[in-house]
Parts: C-alpha cells; structure tokens; sequence
C-alpha cells in the first residue's frame, strides 16, 4: 500500500460527530461506536442523496476541524478509517463546483458535489469524502476511535461493560464469577487523541 510521506496528507479518513455542546456531540459518538454504525445525512447535500461525510484532515489536529474564519459545526469525537477501506465502500472525493454545474455532473455523480463558489462559498477546508449510502456499518477491525484527550475514555469502558454486564447476566445463575470472566469481551477499540 502507497502511504503519504506529506504532513498535509493522510491516508486515514475521519467523520467527526457534531453537537451544540461537547456533552452532546460525546453522546451523539457514543450511540455511534455502541450501534457500531455511521448513518448517512442529506443535511446540505443536493439532491436529496443520503451520505456518510468524512475529512482527509491528517492527525494530529488541535481542537478538531476547526476553521477560524468559517461556521464549524465539528466536535473533537470521531471515527477514523484507512482511506483505502472507505474507498472500497465506495467512498469518493467530492467535486468542489459552482451550483451552476450540479446539473452537468451525470446522476451517479451528483452526490458527491459540492458548492464552491469563492470568495462566498469555500468548504474546500473540509477535505471532505463521502460514502453514498443510508448507514455506514463498521467494526473495532477497521475503525479507530479518535478523542480529544484520554479523560473520555474511561465512559467508553464502562458503556462496553454494562453491555457485557447485560449480555451475561442471564448465565449467573448457572455460571460462576469466573467462569463469566472467560466469556466476556475485552474493549475492543483502538483509540487515539486529537494532539
């Protein structure tokens, strides 16, 4: 596999989550590693095409994808995949266009446009691909969990053990403590920080 060897690149994708407040965009990720699922949106996609959005921004990245001069609606949570996996789901690049040149685009391009049209319109910062689809399903094996510091983790593993607490509890009765331990699952996410 062909690996970037430049700083401004990256052969990892990201979806942030997004939220009003941290709290809410940590919840909003953590129904999303829990359901172990992206669900597309169709929130500022022309033509009504559902889409799993993602950024090429390279890690580490301080605060997220932040953009000063712009409306940022990205929290420090994410999900992060090998570019080559997304692409193998059938994710692409969008085309940065004028809205002019929607129309030019053949329909089993459309979803991948973007409106470009600068010095009023520039989301170019976003680096963005997009996987067409209605959810993203993904497992511990191609994906890593990305936080903005190791503080958050700690509410991770304790949601991954109340879902083992739950899964085993129906053999108690006829398990021992030690037994049950053979059973249950370790974390299974790789985890890592924004800087």
């Amino acid at each position: 596999m062909l690996v970037s060897v430049r700083p401004d690149m990256s052969d990892s994708l990201i979806h942030f989550t997004s939220g009003d407040t941290l709290d809410e965009a940590f919840d909003r990720f953590r129904t999303i590693v829990s359901e172990c699922r992206l669900k597309g949106g169709r929130r500022m996609i022309r033509g009504g095409y559902a889409c799993v959005c993602l950024s090429e921004a390279p890690l580490p990245l301080p605060n997220a994808l932040v953009n000063p001069d712009s409306y940022s609606k990205y929290s420090p949570f994410g999900v992060l995949f090998r570019k080559q996996w997304v692409f193998e789901q059938g994710g692409r690049p969008v085309i940065y266009q004028r809205d002019a040149e929607f129309e030019l685009l053949p329909d089993e391009l459309r979803w991948r446009h973007v409106c470009y049209d600068p010095p009023r319109v520039d989301f170019t910062w976003e680096r963005e691909w997009r996987v067409c689809c209605a959810e993203l399903p993904f497992d511990p094996g191609v994906a890593t969990l990305v936080l903005p510091s190791e503080e958050w983790v700690g509410d991770l593993i304790a949601d991954h053990e109340k879902t083992e607490d739950a899964k085993w509890y129906p053999y108690s009765e006829v398990l021992d403590q030690e037994q049950l331990q053979q059973y249950r699952e370790d974390f299974p996410w790789t985890i890592t920080y924004l800087a």
